[in-house]
This record gives C-alpha cells, structure tokens and sequence, in this order.
C-alpha cells in the first residue's frame, strides 16, 4: 500500500519543481508537432490521461496517432485470465483516437516480459489454441482500425548476444515464437503493417547487428513482417552518428520504420558527472535533432510514423517513483503542455 504522506510529498515536491520551470525563459514558439513532422506525429498514451483536459486539448493540438502505452498488452488484457480478457481500456483509447481523428497503433501482441502467468499449466495443443487465440482476439478485435501492430517486442537480449529465452521460445524456440506470431497476427488483420519492435539498437552496435540478423531470418524464411520499429529510447551520450547510422542500415531492407517509443533522458549512469542541466539538454537536442533528420530522410514509403513515449514530463516513465528528482525532461513538453527544448530539436530536425 502507498503511504498518502508519501504520495502528498511528492505532489509538493512537485509542484515546487514546476514553480522554478515557470520562472525559465518562455519557449520559442513551434508548429504543431504533427503538422511538422513528415509522418503521423503519434504519442502513448494510458486511458486514464483521456481524463485530463489539459493533456486531451495538448494532444489534440499536437498528435495525429495514439499507441495505448499499456492497457493494450497482455499484462493487462489478460489480467483476470484467458476466458475474460479486458478490452476497456484499450476500447476507450480506440474511441477517443477515432472521435479525434487519430490513427491507432496496436502495442504489443507478444511480449517475452508478459504472459507467463496466464499460459502457467497450457502444454501442447491446449499452449498453440491460446497462443492463436490470444493473437487472433485482440488484433481481430482492432482489425480495420489499427494501422499497425507491434507483433513481436524486444526478443533480443540487452548485450546483443541472441534472443532471449521466455515462455514462448521455450514452446516454439526463438525465430519459431517470432514467426507463428507473425503469421497469426496476418490471418487475423490482413491490412495491417506489422512490426517488430526493439530498444538499443542504435546505442549497443551488437544489439542493433543482431536485430539486423534476425530481420534477414525472419524475411528470408517468409515471415509476414512488414515493419521495423525503432524505439529510440535514447540517452544523451549515444554515439554521435550512431542514431543516423543505424536508421540508414535498418532502411536498407525497404520496410516502413516506425520511431516508436521515443524519449531522450538526461539522466546517465556515470557515477561523477558534473554536467550542467544546460550542457545536457545541448547533448539531448543534438541526439534528437539527429534521429528526426534521419527519419525525414526516408523516402517517404518507409516514414510509418514517429511516435514519442508520453508528451509531458511528468506523463514519462522516467519520472514516476521515488528516485525522480522533477529535472528530467525526456519528452517534448513540460507539465504545463509548454515546449521544451526537445520539441524544438524535432522541429529542426524535421526540416519544418
């Protein structure tokens, strides 16, 4: 249980952040991310930020297409089990993405972190129905609304060594899992492009090598995978040209890319880094600026959509919790819906 004086703290601290925020220069003002950008701007989304006015009229100013961040998955949808899955939630999002007309991207149908629990004590025949069906209900579900569906999420291991083990490999082995849901999720929305969709690539060189490995199996042995999304989860001493690199390479294989989840934190994981806040934002604005002028460079076939991860700060995973300290600024707006400098470095990067 939360203890209230805990969640009350961090509501005052807050708010005293935001005091401080207000007392910066006014942004520069920027085009409607989805009028700049050369695609579907897209943003994540959870069902209960459709209650926010404030987000709901940001949103609608700035997105054109909305990806459930999580009432989509299988932690969710399966929740109370395989005989009642939720759609609430999912359905809300696919509403209110239709009443404003937003474009829905399905996330995710196959996940390794997910699913465990719900296909405990399934073997053999009864394991394949549930898998089959799962997939079957919930892009069947969607089918004609979503444009998309992250079919497989991040099967590669963090190092870039191979694929992971879980639950799914276990049944139908690493390529097999990746490749019977891809088949399933075809039968069951035809129209569809369908991702695979996976973090780092551009950040490891040995996980982004391997995902370029796997998507040569996969094609070369008739998956029906017709997208390649890069989550672009970024950090602000990637590599420079790394970002740029890696969008060239994974372009190659002609498919539409989808930047899929991006955020730029400003946290890093050096023990003593003296780095102003400034001399931060200069490094997360060069990395973003990077990645957007990249995917404008597409030819336009491959440009799916560019989706960043939440659009306020304080809507980002990364500032959920004890540790956030109110100075992170990985999204392109602050908690007032007012740009930051990472809004800006899209702006530029998309060349509007």
């Amino acid at each position: 249980m939360i203890d209230r004086r805990t969640v009350l703290a961090s509501t005052f601290a807050l708010a005293a952040c935001d005091r401080f925020a207000s007392a910066e220069p006014a942004p520069v003002a920027i085009p409607p991310l989805k009028s700049a950008c050369p695609a579907p701007f897209g943003a994540a989304v959870k069902a209960y930020l459709l209650d926010d006015p404030d987000w709901v009229a940001l949103a609608r100013t700035q997105v054109s297409q909305l990806t459930p961040e999580w009432e989509m998955k299988m932690e969710y949808v399966l929740a109370d089990g395989l005989k009642r899955p939720n759609f609430d939630r999912s359905d809300r999002i696919a509403a209110f993405a239709a009443a404003n007309g937003m474009a829905l991207h399905g996330h995710a149908l196959i996940w390794y972190a997910q699913g465990e629990q719900a296909f405990a004590g399934l073997s053999g025949a009864a394991f394949d129905r549930a898998f089959d069906g799962y997939i079957a209900s919930v892009a069947g579900r969607y089918r004609g609304r979503a444009r998309g569906w992250d079919v497989v999420n991040e099967p590669i291991l963090d190092d870039g060594s191979g694929l992971r083990d879980c639950h799914w490999s276990a049944r139908y082995g690493h390529d097999g899992y990746i490749l019977r849901a891809f088949e399933k999720a075809r039968e069951a929305d035809p129209e569809a492009v369908l991702f695979l969709n996976e973090y780092n690539q551009e950040s490891i060189p040995a996980k982004g090598a391997q995902f370029l490995r796997l998507v040569e199996r996969l094609l070369k042995a008739g998956c029906p995978l017709t997208g390649l999304g890069l989550q672009s989860h970024l950090w602000i001493d990637v590599e420079e040209g790394a970002i740029a690199r890696l969008m060239g390479e994974v372009a190659g294989f002609g498919l539409p890319l989808h930047v899929s989840e991006l955020d730029c934190t400003l946290r890093t994981d050096k023990r003593l880094d003296l780095r102003s806040q400034s001399e931060r934002i200069a490094r997360q604005t060069a990395r973003v600026t990077e990645l957007a002028a990249a995917f404008a460079a597409l030819p336009e076939a491959q440009r799916y959509a560019f989706t960043v991860w939440g659009l306020r700060d304080t809507d980002s995973w990364y500032r959920q919790g004890e540790k956030d300290d109110g100075k992170d600024k990985p999204l392109p707006f602050d908690s007032f819906g007012r740009p930051n400098p990472m809004a800006a470095a899209l702006v530029q990067g998309f060349g509007a």
